[in-house]
């Protein structure tokens, strides 16, 4: 009986969710396309589509770039930055609080779109990054075609961070005063504090904000797609951008749908990890 109240919210998960995770996963088995005799019928080709994807050199590459995308600019920037900043504001004025609080929230609201266009306009040739380093007669490189992971992890991660910093103030504001009081009474300085006090106490919650902004920063596709479009080359073509681009630039819907697959799997793996991690903080 007390799984009645929850059937109807049950209903709607396995149709909107677990229904086109189901459908994407059989339509990567089959020859679905945009154009010629398969867009009007795909048929079933097996492993096909897998095969040939993990023969495709750009997909190793993609994996390592998606990787490397995730943890930069997720799992270290956003979480690392982010409790910065929220200690930074505990132990700060109400002006100090009101600015940074302000500046950060306001990257964070910001359509995606929007937060894309004004990171392209900061690090392209003529932007402000160069026109900075002008001023001090630094000529600056060409961000987007010399470093463009290293310009979307930044990007990523300054439009991410707000998340971060809400989440640990609030775990930071159920630290009780009186074990702080208590450690430093006992010697222990601003870090050991840190370290040994403030960090155990919020461990689940930073396990809980290091899978959510995992796995938001897994699907991001518009920020990398309008910076640099995945090029120069492959070289910030992560997975969504590489499904986008078998499936609707070359119009092979079936092998892009395999791509999503695996962007999938990498996301419950992670997923997996984090929820191992917060059941053993809980036991």
């Amino acid at each position: 009986m007390r799984t009645i109240p929850l059937l109807p919210a049950t209903v709607l998960l396995a149709v909107f969710l677990l229904g086109p995770i189901l459908s994407s996963f059989y339509g990567s088995f089959t020859d679905s396309s945009l154009s010629g005799s398969a867009a009007a019928g795909s048929k079933f080709i097996g492993f096909d589509n897998y095969s040939a994807l993990f023969a495709d050199p750009d997909f190793p590459t993609a994996v390592i770039l998606t990787l490397l995308f995730v943890i930069g600019s997720a799992v270290i920037g956003q979480n690392v930055l982010g409790l910065g900043l929220a200690l930074l504001m505990r132990s700060s004025g109400r002006l100090v609080r009101s600015v940074v609080g302000t500046f950060v929230v306001a990257a964070w609201v910001l359509p995606e779109i929007v937060a894309a266009f004004a990171s392209y306009a900061f690090y392209r040739d003529t932007g402000t990054a160069n026109s900075f380093l002008a001023l001090f007669g630094i000529a600056g490189p060409s961000w987007l075609y010399v470093f463009p992971m290293l310009v979307v992890i930044l990007a990523n991660t300054w439009r991410g961070t707000a998340f971060s910093m809400l989440v640990y103030s609030a775990a930071l504001a159920d630290v009780p005063d009186e074990i702080q009081e208590a450690a430093e009474m006992d010697g222990a300085n601003g870090w050991k504090r840190l370290r040994l006090v403030t960090l155990p106490m919020i461990r689940q919650s930073i396990a809980t904000n290091a899978m959510i902004t995992t796995l938001q920063t897994l699907s991001v596709f518009t920020l990398i797609f309008v910076m640099t479009g995945g090029g120069p080359g492959v070289q910030s073509t992560t997975l969504p951008l590489l499904a986008y681009q078998e499936a609707f630039k070359f119009g092979q819907l079936g092998f892009g749908t395999a791509i999503a697959t695996i962007m999938l799997l990498v996301g419950a793996i992670f997923s997996i990890f984090y929820i191992r991690a917060l059941r053993t903080d809980l036991e």
